[in-house]
C-alpha cells in the first residue's frame, strides 16, 4: 500500500529564525505538535524538514537513546555538541549519530547569508545505553544520480553504520529516469520527495510530499521532473 501525504497536511512550524514540516507527532505542547495516532512509522519516531535562517543556531540540547541521521537538503549545515566535535555538511552529504546514554548537541547554518535546510531523523536503537558516537560522509550529487544510494545502514558495509534495523537511502533523479528498490519480507518504507514530482508504483508524489510504503514487494520510482528523493527503510 502506497499511503501519500499531501505536503499541506504534515505539522508546519514556523518561528522568527525556522521553520519546520515535522512529519511526525514527538513533542508536547505548548512547543508544537501532539497526535498519539501519528506517532511514527515502525522504529522512525521523527522525520522533520527544517530549514534555519541565515546564521541560524538550534541551540544546545540534550538527547539519549536514539539513532539520529542528519542529512543536508540545501545550504551547509554545521553541528556541534558538547564534547567539541562537529562537522559542516553540504547540500547531500550525511551525518549519523547514535545518541546512546546521553548527548547534548546544536544545529547551525553554517551561512551567514542564505537559509539552510536539513532533515532530522530519529530511528528507536535495538538497545539503549550505547556508547555515544558520530560519522559523516560527503556525497556528489553523481553519486546517488539516476539511482537508489544507501548513506546509512544496519547491514550494508558500504554505507554509515546504525544500531536499529533500518537504512538511510537516497536518489537525484532526473526527469524521465526510474529506479526500483526490493524490499525484504517485514519491512516498509518512509518516502520523501525533496525537489520535483515523481510517480511512485503510479502514485503521484510532489515536492514537501512523503508517503507511508507497506505490503509491497518492489517500490518503482518514475521521475516526472528533476528530483530529489530519501527514504527511510525500516520494519513496518
Amino acid at each position: 500500500m502506497i499511503e501519500v501525504r499531501k505536503k499541506e497536511s504534515i505539522f508546519n512550524i514556523r518561528e522568527d529564525w525556522f521553520e519546520g514540516f515535522w512529519h511526525f507527532s514527538f513533542g508536547v505542547p505548548p512547543q508544537g505538535y501532539y497526535d498519539p495516532d501519528n506517532a511514527g512509522f515502525g522504529p522512525l519516531r521523527v522525520f522533520n524538514v527544517d530549514t534555519l535562517v541565515p546564521g541560524g543556531v538550534w541551540p544546545m540540547h540534550p538527547h539519549q537513546d536514539i539513532e539520529v541521521i542528519t542529512y543536508c537538503l540545501d545550504g551547509e549545515f554545521r553541528h556541534a555538541d558538547h564534547k567539541g566535535k562537529g562537522g559542516v555538511l553540504l547540500k547531500g552529504d550525511v551525518q549519523h549519530t547514535t545518541v546512546g546514554r546521553g548527548m547534548f548537541h546544536e544545529e547551525i547554518n553554517h551561512r551567514p547569508d542564505v537559509p539552510m535546510t536539513f532533515l532530522q531523523i530519529w530511528v528507536m536503537p535495538r538497545e539503549q545505553g550505547l556508547e555515544p558516537s558520530m560519522e559523516q560522509r560527503s556525497v556528489n550529487r553523481k553519486d546517488r544520480s539516476n539511482r537508489f544510494l544507501t548513506l546509512v545502514s544496519y547491514k550494508d558495509e558500504n554505507a554509515l553504520p546504525i544500531a536499529a534495523d533500518a537504512e538511510f537511502v537516497v536518489s537525484a533523479l532526473d526527469a524521465g529516469k526510474a529506479v526500483s528498490w526490493d524490499f525484504e519480507e517485514g519491512f516498509g518504507a518512509y518516502f520523501f520527495v525533496a525537489e520535483g514530482r515523481v510517480a511512485v508504483n503510479g502514485e503521484r508524489i510532489d515536492a514537501g510530499a512523503a508517503a507511508r510504503v507497506t505490503g509491497v514487494s518492489t517500490l518503482e520510482v518514475k521521475a516526472e521532473s528533476d528530483s530529489e528523493l530519501a527514504m527511510v527503510v525500516v520494519r513496518a
